[in-house]
């Protein structure tokens, strides 16, 4: 298996694969490239999870679409949502980049990041729940997780600084070319299209949930450089909590 592919499994799941026999920026870069391909990956693991909990359950979907976030914590070893709790901690202290970073290496979680991870979790619930109901749940994962990965993808790319000169930041920030992440949001438009005409779902909608997945992602990366100093694992972690949310709560909300 390729380092980048390796490493992209190693950071972003819990699969038991082998890490990378070379560890550089180069493969770095490779693997934030993969990123959108590792969440598809998971997207369909959810999907299946999704689907049979609807299978084995009577009523509401919430406990499948429960299950399928549980499935996701677990796949992804939690880290994503530890990042989310670090970054709003550091955010919160109001204090100078050094001290907002010294923050979030700290291993308790306030009380704001706390708050942040379960209210997030809940309106990830709330949504998925309504795209069920509304017979597009397989597309909103889907294009949620993907994109997703796509705002990872473009917190990576070139021009974007590292908040720190270790860490896994530093590692990966400006190791990919802009012209990745737009591809990759065109394909995840795209791909949420072919899904889109499957599950009867506006065809308009996917690429409008790419959108404003990754502008708020663009806006809460920004915040994050101007306050912590740039890019740092904790940021890319919350870049894909807060992305899922977003693009499940567009694909929710439309008609």
């Amino acid at each position: 298996m390729p380092d980048g592919l390796r490493l992209a499994l190693t950071t972003l799941t819990v699969l038991p694969v082998r890490g990378p026999d070379r560890l550089d920026r180069s493969t770095a870069g490779t693997a934030m490239r993969l990123a959108p391909v590792v969440g598809l990956l998971l997207a369909v693991v959810l999907a299946g999870v999704l689907a049979g909990g609807e299978h084995l359950t009577v009523g509401p979907p919430l406990l499948a679409c429960a299950l399928a976030l549980a499935a996701h914590a677990v796949l992804t070893r939690g880290l994503h949502l530890d990042g989310l709790a670090d970054l709003v901690d550091g955010l919160g202290s109001y204090g100078s980049p050094e001290r907002a970073r010294e923050i979030m290496k700290q291993p308790d979680v306030g009380a704001l990041g706390l708050s942040a991870v379960v209210l997030v979790l809940l309106v990830q619930l709330a949504a998925l729940q309504a795209c069920v109901l509304a017979g597009r749940g397989s597309t909103a994962l889907v294009v949620a997780l993907v994109t997703a990965r796509v705002a990872v993808t473009a917190a990576c790319t070139v021009g974007v600084p590292a908040a720190a000169p270790d860490g896994l930041g530093a590692l990966v920030a400006g190791t990919v070319g802009r012209g990745w992440a737009l591809g990759g949001a065109v394909a995840t438009a795209g791909l949420g299209t072919g899904l889109a005409v499957l599950q009867e779902v506006p065809l308009w909608l996917p690429a409008v949930a790419v959108l404003a997945g990754l502008g708020s992602a663009r806006l809460l990366r920004g915040h994050a450089v101007r306050r912590v100093g740039g890019i740092t694992g904790d940021v890319l972690g919350a870049l894909v909590e807060t992305t899922t949310a977003v693009v499940l709560v567009v694909i929710a909300v439309s008609p």
